[in-house]
């Protein structure tokens, strides 16, 4: 495939897709402390064209590590606050009558955009929620029988609240399952926290990124080279049996009544080449797979009520399924 252009006149090629994509660690940096993880994680589903969930408390940064990111991908953001009155028509957009010609024009949502922020997603009810299930799975948007395509690349990144938060609705499984990652956002440590208020005592504003030095690094031209060379990154035989037996050994779990699905077990995959091509590889090894697994299946597996009293959560499952699987060599 030839280069590709970005708007600031960026040519993509794989190699020099890997070293911008890896610049955005420490552009992010600039603005948001100790949150590689995530950063990684989002990085990874711009890859795979997938979609993410992060869960934490509210503080954590979630909004500002998205804003962040957009600013150095060069990428346009919006972001909708989901609240129990919001209609789904405030998300997709809707018909408005102009009096001025008699007719019927579509005002496009804030769905129309590259990465869309659905801040506090569960706290909208399951109705609205659902508004981003064709936007997620088709890439487009249907009103009033007109199909209406997303811009390119798409990407919904949805927030929520721990689930035991009062005033929450939880996300139903077959939404659940439109996420290709779950990233959780944890309290950050003394030592971040400590860099937190001295860059604000310092005069820091998260309100306005460029004063704070980030700028763009990569843009939509490295995202499709190296979805082009994540394409050719080798899959051995033995490394899909791999990702089936884990899939299949959650299925057969006792602390589970619901296991991963073969979409599931695709969406694995799918993460460890792009976190194989990351690390400088041209084809997958088990400890790709290991990595992505967490973050990957984390959402797509239901926890029976008695192990959830006992303390089991899908984190320990998870990794007890790793730790039982047998490792190709």
């Amino acid at each position: 495939m030839d280069p590709t252009t970005d708007t600031a006149g960026r040519t993509g090629d794989a190699a020099t897709a890997r070293s911008s994509l890896e610049a955005l660690r420490a552009e992010i940096a600039k603005a948001v402390v100790g949150q590689d993880p995530a950063v990684t994680g989002l990085v990874v589903a711009l890859l795979c064209r997938g979609h993410v969930l992060l869960e934490g408390v509210p503080g954590v940064a979630k909004t500002l590590l998205v804003r962040t990111l957009a600013a150095a991908l060069e990428l346009d953001t919006k972001r909708v606050q989901f609240t129990p009155d919001l209609m789904p028509s405030d998300v997709t957009g809707s018909l408005v009558y102009d009096a001025r010609t008699a007719a019927f024009s579509f005002q496009p949502g804030p769905v129309f955009t590259n990465l869309l922020l659905a801040d506090e997603i569960n706290r909208t009810p399951p109705k609205t929620q659902s508004s981003l299930l064709e936007a997620m799975e088709e890439r487009q948007v249907t009103v009033d029988g007109t199909p209406r395509p997303l811009p390119e690349p798409f990407l919904v990144i949805a927030t929520q609240n721990p689930v035991e938060y009062e005033g929450t609705y939880p996300l139903p499984e077959a939404q659940l399952d439109r996420f290709l990652i779950k990233l959780t956002i944890p309290l950050p440590s003394r030592r971040d926290e400590i860099d937190v208020l001295t860059r604000h005592a310092a005069g820091f504003d998260p309100r306005d990124l460029r004063s704070a030095g980030v700028r763009p690094v990569a843009g939509p031209a490295d995202l499709e080279a190296a979805r082009d060379a994540i394409a050719r990154t080798t899959v051995s035989p033995e490394i899909a049996a791999y990702v089936v037996d884990i899939c299949r050994a959650t299925r057969e779990s006792p602390s589970l009544t619901l296991g991963v699905s073969p979409r599931g077990a695709t969406a694995l995959l799918s993460t460890a080449r792009a976190w194989a091509w990351l690390t400088g590889r041209d084809y997958v090894i088990p400890d790709d797979v290991k990595a992505l697994a967490l973050p990957t299946l984390r959402h797509r597996v239901q926890l029976r009520p008695e192990a959830e009293m006992e303390g089991v959560t899908t984190d320990s499952v998870i990794n007890a399924v790793l730790a039982n699987v047998p490792v190709p060599r």
